[in-house]
Formats: structure tokens, sequence, C-alpha cells
């Protein structure tokens, strides 16, 4: 599997910041991305004080290729860029594997557990 980390650094974001990209995932991203072609799942996580990252899985290569090529574009611009106030690094990884545990998944725009 073909991952994707792009993540913004906190450090010297502004106060408040990651709430405010709690409700943009809520209320914008979530849904945006639950139709991305080529995309097996997206995870968005974060440390506070320190970074925020879209964490992606693809299909295939070409799926992440063509995705992060788009991306790269418009990353100036992109809405976590304008809340956080820099631009993200993007890198590629891949996915040696993904286990589903007896939990299962859970997909939320947001949820506490």
């Amino acid at each position: 599997m073909y991952g994707l980390s792009v993540r913004w650094s906190l450090t010297d974001a502004p106060d408040g910041v990651l709430e405010r990209l709690h409700e943009y995932v809520e209320s914008e991203s979530h849904a945006k991305f639950a139709g991305l072609p080529g995309l097996r799942f997206k995870t968005w996580r974060a440390r506070e004080g320190e970074w925020f990252e879209g964490t992606y899985v693809f299909v295939s290569d070409e799926a992440r290729a063509a995705f992060q090529a788009d991306f790269e574009k418009r990353a100036a611009d992109a809405p976590g860029t304008a809340l956080v106030g820099v631009t993200p690094t993007i890198e590629p990884f891949q996915v040696v594997a993904v286990v589903r545990g007896p939990a299962g998944f859970r997909s939320a725009a947001r949820f506490e557990d």
C-alpha cells in the first residue's frame, strides 16, 4: 500500500489552532475525503503544540502520486496552511501492513475514544 504524510508544524501556531483544525475536519474535510477515488483511508493525527498531520493510504502508487502532485501545487493555499500559518511537509511512504483489530474501525469526523 502507498502512504502519504502531510504534516504542518504547530510549534509557532496561533493559540486555539488545534480546536479550529478539529472543527475544519468535522465540518468539511472528513466528507471531502470520504469520496476521494483511490484512497483506502485517511487519518488525521495531532500532537498539540507539535504537529497536525493528514496520513493517507492509497490503492496504488499512481493514485498516491496523482494526489501528491495536485496537493503540492495548492499546499500554500490549503485550509490547513491557512489555519496553521505554515506550509506542510509532504512525505510519501510505504505501508507494510494494516490489521483490523477486534474493536474494528470507527469512521467519524470527531470522537473522543
